[in-house]
């Protein structure tokens, strides 16, 4: 008799094939669900479905782990009916704050249908690690062969389905089955109102420890939200519980806070992005806060929340007890005077590890407010985003003394800024500080010229900690690009990721990142989307990224459109360089 494997983790995302079928496999999902997975692993963004897998399992699978990714692109539900529209991550698989490509991406029509926009580094789950805590062997697990025995740990993502609330009931009664389930994602299913309550009812269970719940984009209204005080009573192991893209209003939230409320609940991680919130809701949110010592993360972004709401929710954090490590309140409609809130909340969190405010006209004004409190020995803060907040040269001055002075700080976003020239000489003068150790810098869209590139070039020589530069929708054109490649082609160079779209690069630009392909042992990503040069050029980034040196891993040249030998050109590369990875 064979010993069915554990699978633990199963992503069969992108997949209307479920719709119909998914559920025969859930309630028996030790044999059934297996072979409709056992598969070769997918490349991420091949467009797999499950009746490929399907046909492709074995009769008599042999017992081993299984880790399946099926990826691929598909319009997003719309069911929330927001006249914002569905939001897209263009060029980009990361957290939601990348989301702001999308308002800088190039705003004309191509000559043809554009090709999908890649995602940037999800890569395939990896396997169980015996070394870490959640992977070990614990006694009583299942045996599969050998006298080996493996956690019961498993993780079902079904996000971009298609399922609605007909198959609710099936993947209720297929949660009951499964008492090792600790991590479920239904995102971007229209499952409604009744779905989510049929699939809550199936967690409710006593035998479910659920740790992680994704319900982003699942039609989730207020008037559903009446059984997650019930949940939430229901779960002691709930940690983290992401409900963006739902219109809750400021009426489901306050359900849910009366439900964070209730001692038996410990949830550390909540996401309420985009669910049409306002300062009403704060109030609710502040009170559940302060009852919640071991909350970790908040994230309340793209919600109408006002200065008067973020006040009061600061007022909340600074009166809670809890070790809050991430807060998220882009596009929240916050000013220079929630600044001084803002600095409540740093003063009394020494945990706080990321602060995203980007999209708020906190301008310089606020930005002179916060960078002191930043600055205090008990700010620990390692992910600042700013994009898009009104900050000039003068905001800019400020903050490079954030970055001069902290050596926690490792991302910083300061993209849609108009920073210049002299911002930019700025940024690079304080990245050569030995205390700053800034890994990821993001200044896409802040009114750079090839004149900056200089400043760019002469610190990348020279600074060994920044590994990603986005550089994009700045007009540095060829001249600023040979001046980047200077530094660049120095062997002290270590930055792995550079970011030049829409920066005006033709044929010229190419050579020179050509010649530094061929030299440089450090650059791993190289993104060119967006720019003018043709085929001349291509060809010439083609012939050095081909050389055995060249250490190149990953070349976007999204929207450059050139003829069909070309692209044909460009699979053949990849055929012949299988660590190499072209997106076009």
């Amino acid at each position: 008799m064979n010993h069915c494997p554990l699978i633990t983790n199963v992503a069969l995302m992108n997949n209307t094939f479920l719709q119909n079928h998914l559920c025969v496999y859930l309630p028996t999902y030790t044999v059934q669900l297996y072979q409709a997975v056992r598969a070769p692993q997918r490349t991420v963004g091949q467009n797999v479905h499950s009746q490929t897998l399907l046909e492709e399992a074995e009769p008599n699978p042999q017992p081993h782990h299984v880790n399946v990714t099926a990826w691929a692109a598909r319009p997003r539900n719309t069911c929330q009916g927001d006249a914002r529209g569905p939001r897209q991550d263009h060029h980009s698989a990361r957290p939601p704050r990348r989301s702001w490509e999308t308002r800088y991406s190039s705003q004309g029509e191509p000559a043809r249908a554009p090709r999908e926009a890649p995602p940037r580094r999800p890569g395939p789950a990896p396997p169980p690690d015996p070394t870490r805590q959640q992977d070990r062997v614990q006694p009583g697990h299942a045996p599969v062969g050998n006298g080996l025995s493996l956690s019961l740990s498993v993780a079902w993502r079904l996000d971009d389905c298609g399922l609605t609330e007909m198959r609710c009931k099936d993947i209720s009664s297929a949660l009951q089955a499964n008492p090792s389930l600790t991590e479920l994602s239904l995102c971007t299913n229209e499952l409604g109102d009744a779905g989510v309550h049929l699939v809550l009812q199936g967690l409710q269970s006593p035998t479910c420890k659920i740790r992680k719940l994704s319900l982003q984009n699942c039609c989730l209204t207020k008037t559903g939200c009446g059984v997650l005080p019930d949940m939430l009573r229901s779960m002691p192991t709930l940690r983290e519980l992401y409900l963006n893209d739902n219109p809750l209003g400021d009426a489901g939230l306050q359900l849910l806070c009366s439900g964070l409320l209730d001692p038996q609940c410990h949830l550390e991680k909540l996401q309420v992005e985009y669910c049409n919130l306002t300062a009403a809701s704060c109030e609710s949110l502040a009170s559940a806060l302060r009852a919640k010592r071991h909350f970790k993360e908040l994230a309340v972004s793209n919600n109408e929340l006002g200065e008067a709401g973020v006040r009061v929710l600061c007022r909340g954090l600074v009166d809670s007890a809890c070790q809050l490590e991430v807060l998220k309140l882009e596009n929240c409609g916050l000013t220079s005077a929630s600044c001084e809130d803002l600095c409540g909340v740093v003063a009394s969190k020494p945990s706080l590890q990321e602060l995203d405010l980007g999209d708020n006209k906190l301008g310089d004004q606020g930005i002179a407010t916060l960078c002191p409190r930043l600055l205090h020995p008990s700010c620990q803060i390692r992910v600042l985003w700013l994009w898009d907040c009104d900050i000039t040269t003068a905001g800019c001055r400020d903050l490079c003394r954030v970055l001069r002075a902290k050596e926690s700080l490792k991302e910083m976003s300061l993209a849609g800024n108009a920073l210049g020239d002299e911002g930019a000489r700025l940024l690079c003068e304080s990245l050569l500080e030995p205390a700053c150790q800034l890994q990821s810098l993001w200044v896409k869209s802040c009114s750079f010229t090839a004149a900056s590139c200089q400043h760019f070039s002469s610190m990348l020589t020279r600074n060994t900690c920044l590994v990603e530069l986005q550089l994009s929708n700045n007009k540095l054109g060829d001249c600023g690009v040979q001046q980047l490649c200077q530094g660049l082609s120095q062997p002290g160079a270590a930055l792995q990721v550079l970011w030049l779209g829409d920066c005006d690069v033709a044929n010229s630009g190419c050579a020179s990142l050509a010649s530094v392909l061929l030299v440089n042992r450090s650059l791993r990503e190289l993104d060119l989307s967006n720019n003018c040069m043709g085929e001349e050029g291509i060809l010439r980034l083609m012939e050095s990224v081909e050389q055995p040196g060249c250490v190149l891993e990953q070349l976007v040249l999204y929207d450059i459109y050139w003829s069909e030998e070309m692209d044909n050109s460009l699979r053949a590369l990849e055929g012949r360089k299988p660590s190499l990875r072209v997106i076009f």
